[in-house]
């Protein structure tokens, strides 16, 4: 992987302090010992810390971002109150692939032992992760995968995520059915890898794609890109949108008293999924699907990079194509288990989606 733990006998906390963007001091509670034997500079390379762990995060244009950071913070705050961590160091702003590198050089300044990075692009990063890499520090990216061989993956298959929707709204459509789709940030690595895994279902069940458009995971846009769609499309028989966008392509579907005539793929959110539950309880006929994009994976990096730096090694035949961990899609939201899954989050924010993440014991299942 390129990657190996270094020593080192102290830090320059206020050199880190100045140089990073923001440092957070969670708090203590209580948490199950983070796996992995640790030790302490041993044969294994490893350490038993603390560690201090940097965030990169090159766009903030989303509730989901927000809940990324949030629950790895929550779970950060356990591992701390076990000693395993002690601070950590968040950049997090809107930029574009310049400014993600000089994010991910103030992490380097400020003495981080391992980098957690939500990418911009899968390869434009790499001569970064490079220089990283050389100070011995672990990197993991989340939410889309990059090809830097420094770089662990800790992700989920965003293919197989838009494969599971693009299916279900083909099997709506049907052979030579028409559709539009709403996607994400073009060229943005996770838009690519969904919109690829979609065009192949579509592809191979004979559905046209009428139109695509762009919406940057944003609602108020994916409604103003929906209703821009239909108008320039009306005899389309189905709307593809990633989710962040669904709750308003909805809304854009509403507006044009469309819902029930046009097919559209919905979001394990719980504004999407607040709606959805008002038209199955008015329409019997009214169908959508959710998968769930979990946040949470920064929390499953967080488990893979803490054992990384307690020196363990990954299991043979865990990775794929040589960087890539592949999380577990959780379980699609479907009028199956819409009751079951919506009593589960409908107190929670509209903004909120349905989340996942791996246990620090299914984390040690990965490691030698």
């Amino acid at each position: 992987m390129g990657w190996k733990p270094r020593r080192r006998s102290g830090r320059n906390t206020l050199g880190a302090l100045a140089a990073a963007g923001i440092v957070l001091a969670a708090t203590a509670c209580s948490t199950p010992q983070a796996g992995g034997d640790g030790g302490g500079d041993g044969e294994d390379g490893g350490s038993e810390g603390p560690f201090t762990i940097g965030v990169s995060n090159g766009f903030i244009g989303s509730e989901w971002r927000e809940q990324m950071i949030s629950v790895l913070e929550d779970s950060f705050a356990d591992y701390e109150s076990e000693g395993v961590v002690d601070e950590l160091v968040v950049e997090s702003a809107d930029v574009d692939v310049n400014g993600q590198i000089q994010q991910i050089r103030n992490l380097i300044r400020s003495d981080v032992d391992a980098i957690i990075v939500n990418p911009n692009s899968p390869t434009a990063l790499d001569q970064v992760f490079a220089e990283a890499a050389d100070q011995g520090i672990a990197i993991a990216a989340i939410d889309q995968a990059v090809e830097s061989e420094h770089v662990t993956n800790v992700v989920i298959d965003q293919a197989e995520w838009a494969s599971i929707s693009a299916e279900w709204l083909a099997g709506e459509v049907g052979d030579g059915g028409r559709i539009v789709a709403v996607n994400g940030i073009d060229g943005h690595p996770a838009n690519e890898a969904r919109w690829s895994g979609a065009q192949e279902v579509f592809d191979e069940a004979g559905v046209e794609v009428a139109a695509n458009d762009y919406a940057e995971w944003d609602q108020s846009q994916g409604q103003t890109v929906t209703r821009d769609l239909l108008a320039s499309n009306p005899d389309v028989d189905g709307v593809f949108v990633q989710d962040g966008m669904a709750l308003g392509a909805m809304q854009a579907l509403q507006s044009e008293d469309l819902v029930g005539d046009v097919a559209i793929t919905g979001e394990a959110r719980v504004g999407y999924m607040k709606e959805w539950n008002t038209l199955r309880e008015s329409d019997t006929d009214f169908s959508s699907i959710g998968v769930p994009n979990p946040p949470s994976v920064s929390v499953s990096a967080l488990h893979v990079v803490v054992r990384q730096l307690q020196g363990e090694q990954l299991a043979d035949g865990e990775l794929e194509n040589g960087n890539t961990l592949h999380l577990p899609i959780p379980e699609t939201v479907t009028d199956d288990n819409f009751d079951e899954r919506f009593a589960e989050v409908e107190d929670r924010p509209d903004a909120y989606a349905v989340d996942h993440n791996i246990t620090p014991e299914q984390a040690d299942g990965y490691f030698e």
